[in-house]
């Protein structure tokens, strides 16, 4: 037989959960403000993580001074090695000084906010977008109600039948009692 209401209902709401989840995803996925949110946070964690390694995990302000001139001295130092590494690393390699360059650029136009110009565009693809999102989101909507009628129709279709068969199952009783106080000795 079909399945049950509670079986058709859950599917429907897993598959409402899923259309909601899913579209959410999408509109986060498109959405340039969000693109650019996320990116300004990862260049915020590595400057983070940066400055832990250069300025360590203490939190204290004893020592400030000495500490300050030592961090700087260390991020001078560390920059000299990191200078010259980098240099003898790629000496005589156009093409992994310019992927370093591209790395260093990437992560500076990650610092840089967005310009005004910059800021339209991505309003424009939001703006552009939105119709999208809102025709995904109603045709969600109404694959749901569809759904529903279905399960609507099919929970009566199976609350008729249980019905019936409860009904012929009651007369197919009667009947049998019928025959069985017929058949019996001794009743006339």
């Amino acid at each position: 037989m079909g399945q049950s209401t509670e079986e058709l209902s859950t599917q429907i709401a897993g598959t409402r959960e899923s259309l909601a989840s899913d579209l959410d995803a999408l509109q986060d996925r498109v959405s340039p403000s969000a693109i650019v949110e996320r990116r300004k946070e990862a260049a915020r964690s590595k400057v983070r993580s940066v400055r832990q390694k250069i300025m360590g995990s203490s939190n204290g302000a004893s020592g400030g001074t000495s500490t300050a001139s030592g961090a700087v001295a260390g991020v001078k130092g560390s920059a000299v090695d990191a200078k010259d590494a980098a240099g003898d690393a790629i000496e005589g390699s156009p093409l992994a000084a310019g992927l370093v360059a591209f790395g260093a650029g990437l992560v500076i136009a990650a610092l840089i906010p967005a310009t005004e110009a910059e800021q339209r565009a991505s309003q424009k693809v939001v703006d552009a977008a939105q119709p999208l999102v809102e025709e995904a989101k109603s045709i969600g909507q109404e694959v749901g109600d569809n759904l529903k009628e279905s399960a609507t129709e099919a929970a009566q279709q199976v609350k008729e039948s249980a019905q019936d068969s409860a009904q012929r199952v009651q007369e197919e009783g009667k009947s049998s009692a019928q025959t069985v106080k017929s058949e019996a000795p001794g009743q006339s």
